[in-house]
């Protein structure tokens, strides 16, 4: 036997609307909420596909009986969370399952949070505040589940802070033989070091335990900054604040810059920097993007015309840090990240300055720098180094493969990794020459899913398989 078995308590109330699997040829079938719609999309609209089934398992029984009837169906599954990644991880014909009804904290101890895998980083985030908890850090959207932000080494910023996926101190994955596994650093640890970040392919994350500290506030102080100063200060400011990042305006030389630390000063400027946050960053932004898009010819022009709206200091917010990390993303994009050992990040992103600017392309949305510390997880962008992430975006509707690509090619050279939830055009062969442990990775990955029951095809393209 390759993994110790444990069998989990059956903690949860199904009150959905149920159908039965015994079509599937499994004796004790017991009941699995069904959604009734039959299509799905992501939050770009750039996957659409409609699986066979789309279930939502309430428990730990029904998740296993749903792996169960799958396998002896002869098809395969994938796990939706959010729909915040922007390639069809996700995408299957046959059975999507969504643990959206396996949400919520179970409890927490001694600085740990044992945590469904279906529970939202919003609701996380709240169920933590209400205990006096919270996390080491988040990326600026919350609205992921946390498995897919674990799955895909979802991160914020910080130099000495690592993705979501490091925070994790233990997960019980439920396998192609409907048989949960439980893994940490001291149990099945070959299996934990891979499965923090296999976007699904190693087992369905069902529960998570999570490191989490006492409740703390975070100052956010946002500020304009020329683009070389901005490039020549970067690690500086990266070591001197807990958090640093930065945003560039396309055709222009203007960036601003986000610092957060630690603070004991009183909540602060929360309800206006949100305000500001919807009238600016959404509202405004998303008009200016619907005129770049009927006309792309005016993204430079438009770009240069955002850069001068966004000046001087914005007042500064002190706020709980759930609150502070969370930003509202009300306008919709495609996006490409690159993941890049940390001293390439500045030379990395004035190369792609000087191509956008010789090339006249057509984009108005920001570029994003942050950092994040270095990792040991076997497919981790950020496994053996710290990092700079660069993120490219493009509106929706528009057309971006171009732009991503040449940016793409900038960022190999200079030794990127992709963040596995956002695009890229790589596959097995590529990927193999980036990580270290990347056969270790596989010869798991074979043993134990040999029937491929969580691969879709496009992880048969990253893993050659």
């Amino acid at each position: 036997m390759l993994f110790q078995r444990r069998r989990d308590e059956d903690p949860a109330d199904d009150s959905a609307t149920a159908v039965s699997l015994e079509e599937c040829g499994l004796d004790q079938a017991i009941l699995v909420p069904q959604e009734r719609r039959t299509d799905w999309r992501n939050w770009s609209g750039s996957v659409r596909f409609s699986p066979a089934r789309h279930l939502s398992p309430s428990s730990m029984e029904e998740l296993k009986t749903v792996v169960r009837t799958t396998v002896a169906a002869g098809q395969s599954l994938r796990v939706v969370g959010s729909g915040h990644s922007f390639v069809p991880l996700v995408e299957t014909g046959d059975a999507l399952v969504s643990l959206r009804n396996m949400s919520g904290v179970l409890s927490v101890e001694a600085g740990v949070a044992d945590v469904w895998a279906g529970t939202d980083l919003k609701t996380l985030g709240e169920q933590l505040g209400a205990s006096g908890h919270g996390m080491l850090n988040l990326g600026d959207i919350n609205k992921q589940s946390l498995a897919g932000a674990v799955g895909t080494g979802t991160h914020g910023t910080g130099i000495g802070l690592g993705s979501i996926s490091t925070q994790v101190r233990g997960m019980t994955l439920v396998m192609p033989d409907g048989e949960p596994v439980t893994c940490s650093p001291t149990q099945e640890a070959d299996l934990f070091a891979a499965a923090r970040v296999a976007m699904g392919s190693l087992g369905i994350m069902a529960k998570i335990r999570i490191e989490v500290v006492p409740a703390y506030r975070l100052e956010l102080v946002k500020q304009t900054m020329d683009l070389d100063a901005c490039l020549d200060n970067a690690p500086v400011l990266a070591q001197q604040n807990r958090h640093f990042e930065f945003y560039w305006f396309p055709h222009t030389r203007k960036t601003v810059v986000k610092l957060m630390n630690q603070t004991e000063a009183q909540v602060s400027n929360q309800g206006l920097t949100s305000a500001m946050e919807l009238a600016l960053e959404n509202g405004v932004f998303g008009m200016l993007s619907r005129l770049v898009r009927a006309k792309p010819a005016r993204a430079p022009g438009i770009a240069r015309l955002i850069g001068k709206l966004v000046g001087g200091k914005a007042p500064v917010m002190v706020a709980d840090c759930r609150r502070a990390f969370a930003t509202e993303r009300l306008v919709r994009f495609n996006e490409m990240e690159y993941e890049l050992p940390a001293g390439r990040g500045p030379e990395a992103l004035r190369e792609l300055v000087a191509y956008i600017e010789k090339n006249n392309v057509l984009v108005h949305f920001p570029v994003e720098y942050r950092y994040v510390k270095g990792d040991d997880i076997w497919l981790s962008p950020f496994y053996g180094r710290d990092s700079a992430s660069i993120s490219v975006h493009q509106y929706v509707g528009m057309e971006h493969e171009p732009y991503f690509r040449a940016a793409e090619a900038i960022f190999l050279n200079h030794g990127g990794r992709p963040h596995w939830g956002k695009m890229h055009n790589l596959g097995a062969r590529q990927l193999a020459g980036l990580y270290p442990r990347w056969d270790d990775f596989m010869a798991l990955r074979d043993r134990i899913d040999p029937a491929g029951v969580f691969i879709n095809p496009l992880l048969k393209r990253y893993f050659g398989c």
